[in-house]
C-alpha cells in the first residue's frame, strides 16, 4: 500500500538544478491540474531541445502492459510521472508510445535476477514499475509510480523510450534533484532501511552528466503524491541506436546535500510551493 508522504515529512516544492525552462503557471495550479491545462501553457514557450540520447541500461524489457498505473502495489512515495512528447518547434506528437521502467524504492528492477545491495534479489517473472501509454492529442502521457530508489554506481532516474510508428525514435533517462533524493533515502521508509550508502549523485554520474539540463524534471507537490513533468523534444527521424552501457561514475561522491529537513525549493526552486523558477520569459 502506498505510503502517505504528509506523515513521512515535511512539505517541499523542488525543482532540479538547471532543469527544463516550464511555465511558473503550469505549476501554480491546484492539485486537479489537467494534462490540457498543462499544454495549452506550453505554447510560445521556447523549451521544446531535443532530449539527448543515453543508454538504456541493463534493465530493459517491453512487457507490452499499456497501463498507468505500475506500480503493481509496491510500496514508496507516489509519484506522478507527466510527460509531452514534441518536436523541436514544440509541436505535440499525439499516438507517440512512451515505455518507461524504473528500480523501486529499494533499488531493484523487476524481471531480473542478482540484485539488491548483496546480489541476493530475484525478481524473475515481475513486471512492476514498468509500462506503456500512447500521447493524447497534446502529446501527454501519465504514469502513476513511486519515487524511485537508487543503486550502486547510479544517481536517481527513471528509464524511457518514445516510438513513432514501431520505430524507437529516442532512448533517453530522467532525472531529479539531490536534495529530494537525499532527504527521502536518509528519512523516509522503505528506502532508509538499506545498509549501503548511495554512492553517485548527478555530480558524478556520467549519463546524468551527457544527458544535459533538459533531462531534469520539474518537481511539484501535490496533495498525495509529487508530479514530474517533463517535455520531452524528439525528431521525428531519427533512429534510436544506443545500447547497453553503465555509464561509470565520473570520481569520488561528492559531499552530499544535508539530510534533514530539505531546504526550502531545492536547489533552485521557490519557497512558496507554487512558483518555478526560473521562469520563462513573457509567461
Amino acid at each position: 500500500m502506498k505510503m502517505n508522504r504528509r506523515t513521512a515529512f515535511k512539505a517541499v516544492a523542488v525543482t532540479a538544478s538547471g532543469g527544463l525552462l516550464m511555465s511558473q503557471r503550469a505549476f501554480a495550479q491546484e492539485a486537479g491540474v489537467s494534462a490540457s491545462q498543462t499544454s495549452a501553457l506550453l505554447q510560445g514557450a521556447d523549451v521544446c531541445a531535443i532530449i539527448p540520447e543515453v543508454t538504456e541500461g541493463p534493465y530493459y524489457f517491453d512487457p507490452a502492459m499499456e497501463r498507468t498505473d505500475i506500480t503493481e502495489g509496491r510500496p514508496g512515495i507516489p509519484m506522478r510521472v507527466r510527460l509531452q512528447v514534441v518536436d523541436a518547434a514544440c509541436v505535440a506528437m499525439p499516438g507517440a508510445r512512451v515505455d518507461i521502467w524504473h528500480c523501486d524504492a529499494t533499488g531493484v528492477y523487476s524481471g531480473y535476477a542478482n540484485q539488491g545491495d548483496d546480489g541476493s534479489v530475484d525478481t524473475s517473472g515481475e513486471t512492476f514499475m514498468r509500462g506503456t501509454q500512447f500521447a493524447d492529442d497534446n502529446g501527454i502521457v501519465e504514469f502513476e509510480s513511486v519515487y524511485p530508489s537508487w543503486y550502486r554506481g547510479r544517481t536517481t532516474h527513471v528509464h524511457f523510450k518514445v516510438f513513432l510508428d514501431e520505430t524507437n525514435i529516442l532512448t533517453g533517462q530522467i532525472f531529479f534533484p539531490d536534495a529530494l533524493s537525499e532527504y527521502i533515502y536518509l528519512n523516509v521508509a522503505p528506502y532508509n532501511d538499506r545498509a549501503s550508502q548511495r554512492d553517485t549523485l548527478n555530480a558524478n554520474d556520467g549519463i546524468a552528466q551527457q544527458s544535459t539540463r533538459a533531462a531534469f524534471a520539474f518537481i511539484k507537490e501535490l496533495d498525495e503524491e509529487y508530479l514530474v513533468a517533463m517535455i520531452v523534444g524528439v525528431d521525428p527521424a531519427a533512429q534510436s541506436a544506443v545500447g547497453f552501457s553503465m555509464g561509470a561514475p565520473g570520481g569520488d561522491r561528492p559531499e552530499p546535500p544535508q539530510g534533514g529537513t530539505p531546504p526550502e525549493g531545492g536547489p533552485t526552486g521557490s519557497a512558496d510551493r507554487t512558483t518555478m523558477t526560473p521562469p520563462v520569459k513573457g509567461l
